[in-house]
């Protein structure tokens, strides 16, 4: 994991072609608000979301291509 310090406003830029850049928004006691700019076919959740559509995921039957015979 690597680990960088910001300030308020201050960003971190992801992949070579900076397509992606989290900004630093609010620091508010222990709580910090990012602002995420990234192209729109790039998913961003929250951890616990993430999870919970991993496991809804788990949890549905997995289809498989009807074959004639």
């Amino acid at each position: 994991m690597l680990v960088l310090s910001r300030k308020k406003d201050e960003s971190i830029v992801i992949g070579e072609d900076g397509s992606i850049e989290i900004t630093i928004v609010e620091i508010r006691g222990d709580k910090v608000r990012l602002g995420i700019t990234a192209p729109r076919e790039i998913p961003i959740h929250r951890d616990e979301v993430i999870e919970r559509i991993r496991e809804e995921q788990k949890d549905q039957p997995v289809e498989t291509p009807a074959t004639d015979g």
